[in-house]
């Protein structure tokens, strides 16, 4: 069976040129040349905690970094509310229905790649509070609920311990966040990503 990285060298991502017309390139490409992508988000809520996950060792960058519920990376044509609950299957193991609430764009040096990202968010929510138990140990090594309020405390304080992407989340849209950590508060629709 093929590892995270074997993975990624074969994963066929979409790519945003500079007239904003989008094109299929290699996701390892993509990182290893700092070429613009699309990217998605998610943000799974209890009761106004997030789930975090805590990306597993062998991830082809940031292993071992926590990060929110899941990110990735639609597939060439693929749409991006269809990646976002793919890939929260695929890592967490949980099952849901998303909803887009906002778009963030962010560069970021990940060892010796770059993250240079126009990430879709999306939020779901559990009523459940226990941690889901099936996730795939090849993406995640552990998950946790986590406050915003305390998140944000903790990325002060050690932001060695989380991924790069999350810190700039945050540092500079927390209220993007935060506002849709309940299910009262209204979510909006993304942009896809069909071509």
């Amino acid at each position: 069976m093929p590892d995270v990285q074997q993975v990624a060298d074969r994963q066929i991502i979409t790519a945003i040129d500079e007239h904003g017309e989008l094109y299929p390139i290699g996701k390892l490409d993509a990182h290893l040349r700092n070429v613009p992508h699309l990217a998605v988000s998610v943000f799974l809520f209890n009761q106004g905690r997030l789930l975090m996950q805590q990306r597993a060792d062998g991830k082809y960058h940031s292993g071992g970094l926590w990060a929110n519920t899941c990110c990735s990376h639609p597939g060439w044509q693929e749409s991006l509310t269809d990646c976002a609950e793919r890939r929260l299957m695929e890592e967490v193991g949980c099952q849901k229905t998303l909803t887009g609430f906002g778009m963030i764009e962010y560069q970021a040096a990940v060892g010796n790649m770059f993250e240079n990202e126009t990430a879709h968010c999306f939020v779901g929510y559990m009523h459940d509070p226990a941690l889901p138990i099936g996730f795939n140990t090849d993406e995640v090594h552990a998950l946790r609920w986590q406050t915003l309020e305390q998140l944000r405390t903790d990325i002060h304080l050690c932001p060695e311990e989380y991924s790069p992407w999350l810190r700039i989340y945050m540092q500079e849209h927390f209220e993007l966040i935060a506002n849709v950590a309940y299910p009262t508060n209204t979510a909006v629709p993304a942009r896809t990503a069909e071509t």
